[in-house]
């Protein structure tokens, strides 16, 4: 017997929002990114919040403190564009 799994969630929008919140462009969060030891550009970012490139849980954590979110929770529960939950 086989069990169809669901499609994981997409936090891509999410981390645009938090990234955007922040006042971060791709590219200064990019150079964030590598100024913590994490080789980084511009386009992998964009490719990451398209939902086009799987986002590894070190890039996750450094994410949740270049762009200063208290909680993971953020990145996985829906972001109101406006800058508000």
């Amino acid at each position: 017997m086989s069990t169809k799994l669901s499609q994981d969630v997409s936090i891509g929008e999410n981390l645009r929002i938090l990234r955007k919140r922040a006042g971060y462009s791709q590219e200064r969060a990019a150079a964030q990114l590598e100024l913590m030891g994490i080789s980084m550009s511009r386009e992998i970012i964009s490719q990451m919040e398209s939902g086009h490139h799987n986002i590894r849980i070190s890039v996750l954590l450094a994410f949740k403190q270049v762009y200063e979110v208290d909680s993971f929770d953020d990145f996985f529960v829906q972001q109101k564009k406006g800058g508000d939950r």
